[in-house]
């Protein structure tokens, strides 16, 4: 495992196809959030393999700087804010109850999002999600519509949830999570990374979740399905085997699988 004074600011740079450091601003927050998005796979293949997380900046910064894996929003979100404040930025961790897909009221705050500063300002930041999210910063400002390409995002306030991240579709606006300005510390993550890792009612043990930002869309996978979202529509097939499904994973989602990864895809 790396040590601390190993990790580098500037490969993790490269890593998301950033070359150039830059002062500490909202355009530039923007930047490196947007380029995390198209270069690092969200993704559960550990998890599905059995393999225990750690949520220690040096083995996230092996596992996804060193070795060009991904992760899930506890391990993404941890070593992007750590990249964050190497480059001059305030960040405050925040815990989120995530609504999307949930037809009544999400029974466990399972999410990790970032608040970040600027200036004045402050924005909530997230590359660890496996769906749609917003590839920009949203400014948390109540009711303040972002329009990003032919995504809209906006921030309402709630009694008793706090801020609520809302997302139009269908000229409606759904709530994609929620989240109070409680700070977090990495600790407080511990006991829900655990149950996502290890509770048989977790989505994260059923099958292989696995999204990421391309130029044309997005790339996903849903259990053997792979679907590639395009302008002109969407591409989904089954690879033929295992050797097959790790060739696409390194096709579409930049990830080279060892060959002794305990897990097959087959025996989903």
């Amino acid at each position: 495992m790396a040590t601390s004074e190993e990790l580098s600011v500037d490969a993790f740079l490269t890593r998301i196809g950033c070359l150039t450091r830059k002062a500490p601003t909202r355009e530039f927050l923007a930047e490196l959030q947007q380029r995390h998005l198209h270069a690092v796979p969200y993704e559960n293949l550990d998890i599905l393999a059995g393999k225990a997380l750690s949520l220690q900046i040096p083995a996230l910064y092996e596992k996804i700087v060193l070795a060009r894996r991904g992760g899930y929003c506890f391990e993404l979100n941890a070593l992007f804010a750590w990249l964050l404040r190497k480059l001059g930025y305030e960040v405050v961790h925040y815990v989120a109850r995530f609504w999307r897909d949930e037809p009544n009221l999400p029974p466990k705050r399972r999410h990790h999002v970032l608040g970040v500063r600027v200036g004045d300002d402050w924005y909530l930041t997230d590359v660890g999600v496996g769906g749609i999210v917003p590839q920009h910063p949203v400014r948390l400002v109540a009711n303040e519509e972002n329009p990003q390409g032919n995504e809209c995002y906006r921030l309402e306030r709630d009694a008793r949830f706090g801020w609520v991240l809302m997302e139009l579709k269908r000229g409606i606006w759904n709530r994609l999570y929620s989240f109070t300005e409680e700070p977090q510390e990495e600790g407080d993550f511990t006991f829900a990374d655990f149950w996502c890792q290890t509770a048989p009612a977790s989505i994260f043990r059923r099958e292989a979740m696995l999204a990421i930002r391309t130029e044309y869309g997005r790339n996903s996978v849903a259990g053997r399905e792979f679907r590639l979202f395009r302008p002109q529509g969407v591409e989904s097939f089954v690879p033929e085997g295992p050797k097959a499904y790790r060739e696409a994973l390194e096709e579409h989602f930049g990830l080279h699988l060892p060959e002794d990864f305990p897990w097959d895809p087959v025996r989903l």
